[in-house]
This record gives C-alpha cells, structure tokens and sequence, in this order.
C-alpha cells in the first residue's frame, strides 16, 4: 500500500476518467508506472481503458463475465470487483485465502496446481456469505493479512483454532503446500550508455516478449557470464555499435555488478561510458532522457550518473 499510494494519486491526477487514460500515448502509461514493476499490468490496464471505451461505451462491466473479458483480469480481480463494487456473489481467493483454508480444513492439495485452484475456489464459494459479499471477501483477505500469516501465526488466540486441522495436527508450518517455482535464471547484462561530444545519447525501446516489452533501456549486450573490457569489445554486438555510432573510448562505470531481482530471473549489471565525437541524427538529447519509461535498473544509474544531470 506505501509503495502504492502515491502511484495511485499519480494515476487519477493524470487520467481523471477512462477515457482520458484510453486516449493517452502508452509510454505516458509506462512512464508513470516505472518503479512498480510488472509492466505488462502497465500496458493491460491501458488497453482495458480502451476496449471500455470501445466496446462498452465508457461504461465499466458491472458482470463476472464480463470482467473477465478485460484484459489482465483474471478470476481473483474480477471476484473482487465484483463483490466489492457490484455486489456480485463470487468468492475471492488470493494468496491470503489459500493460506486460512488450507490451514483450517487441512487441505494439503498445492495451491497452485490446477486442481488446487478448483478446490479451493469452489470451497470458498461455498462459504461465501452472498447476503454481504464484498465485506466477507475483504474481512477474509484481512484475516489472513494481518492473523493467519504466513510465518509465526498467533494460533493460541486465532477464533479459529478449535476447528482449525492444522493447528490441531500440528502442520500450520506446513501449508498451503505450493509446487516448487522455477529456478532462478543469471542474465549478464552490459548496457553500453555512450556519450557524445554533441551531448546525446542512445535508448533503445525494447519491443520483443520477456522483460520490460515497450521500455527503453541504453544499447545491451548480453553475455553468458561477467566479462572484462577485452571480451566485451571483441563482442560481435559491441563491435557493430562501436562502428555504428563511433565509440572513442570505453570506460567501465561500476566494477560491482549491480544486481537486480526479478520473479524469475537476476540480472547481473555492469554500465559502460561510450564516448562519441558526434551522434547527428541517431541520438536523443541527454537532458531529454528522465522523459523516457525505462526499467527501474536503468532509472537508478540515470539518477546516479553525473553526465546526465
């Protein structure tokens, strides 16, 4: 909610109504989302305004299937706008919901495998209390916030603790049972930020699938592994935009890696001053660069580096 807030207000201040968040360009979108992550949230909601003004003449879907049908939304956001907004009677089941039913009805089927999302949700839509939908939902969510969380429970004075089979069998430690995530994959990241006499620079927008789809970043190259000046310059990648915008001189900026968690995967970063005699047409001017949406790893190093201030 802290890291949140201030985005939200951001967000309204920006976009007053659907309508005007559906006719914005998308990188005005993205760049008021960077920071938060998890772009594809960034594009989806913008491509929701859209197809509300479209489709639904402005209006928002006031019905679970159509909610559903707005892209991004899934069962869990459309159950809890739903119930909350429109009183609808679907169940919600988050991350805090798996965690209080598993624990109070000792299922021990993985949350997130195909027939733990069945079971569960058809659990909690038979729990639901329809008469007060939103408020049932929300109080549940709560309740698994702030009570049934994930570590250290206080189940000797839990409300629910004479009922609950994992207390009773001593296994709250032990749900919900979750399948083992993927591993975590190592990227080696040399982003190649050049420097012109002219002062300009070079983003580049990132436009294939993965990581970071519409965001602009400074020319990469990807290795298997960290490597030094010399390997890095006799790259295939480094080569070609050395010939393509007239590198003079390479300087390495940090010799600590930076290192940025995502879900999946870590990259492993090291930022390289590029100097150029002259950029012409190719580059954009240095002090236009806070303008662009760029990933958070690439907004830290613009806010550090003294060229670009």
């Amino acid at each position: 909610m802290e890291q949140g807030t201030p985005y939200y207000f951001k967000f309204i201040e920006a976009f007053p109504n659907v309508q005007a968040l559906a006719n914005a360009p998308q990188e005005q979108v993205l760049k008021l989302w960077q920071g938060l992550g998890y772009y594809s949230r960034a594009r989806n909601l913008h491509i929701t305004a859209q197809h509300i003004t479209g489709e639904f003449k402005g209006e928002f879907p006031k019905t679970y299937k159509e909610l559903l049908s707005l892209k991004g939304v899934g069962d869990y956001t459309a159950s809890a706008i739903g119930s909350i907004c429109f009183d609808l009677p679907t169940a919600v089941v988050d991350g805090n919901v798996y965690r209080i039913l598993s624990r109070i009805y000792g299922i021990s089927t993985p949350i997130n495998s195909s027939a733990g999302i069945k079971e569960f949700k058809q659990l909690a839509q038979k729990l639901l209390d329809i008469s007060q939908s939103g408020t049932f939902n929300q109080a549940t969510m709560e309740f698994g916030a702030r009570y049934c969380v994930p570590q250290n429970p206080d189940c000797l004075h839990c409300i629910f603790n004479k009922d609950c089979v994992a207390f009773l069998s001593n296994t709250v430690g032990e749900l919900p049972v979750k399948i083992k995530k993927q591993k975590i994959k190592k990227r080696y990241f040399n982003y190649i930020v050049i420097v012109s006499a002219d002062k300009k620079t070079i983003l580049n927008q990132r436009t294939g699938k993965g990581i970071w789809q519409q965001l602009y970043e400074f020319p990469l190259v990807e290795s298997a592994s960290e490597i030094s000046e010399n390997q890095l310059i006799n790259t295939d990648d480094y080569v070609s935009l050395s010939k393509i915008h007239g590198i003079t001189e390479l300087v390495l900026y940090n010799d600590v890696q930076v290192v940025h968690k995502l879900s999946h995967q870590h990259l492993y970063t090291k930022f390289w001053i590029g100097y150029s005699n002259n950029l012409n047409n190719n580059g954009i001017k240095i002090s236009e660069v806070q303008d662009f949406a760029v990933p958070v790893l690439v907004s830290n190093f613009i806010s550090s580096f003294p060229e670009f201030k």
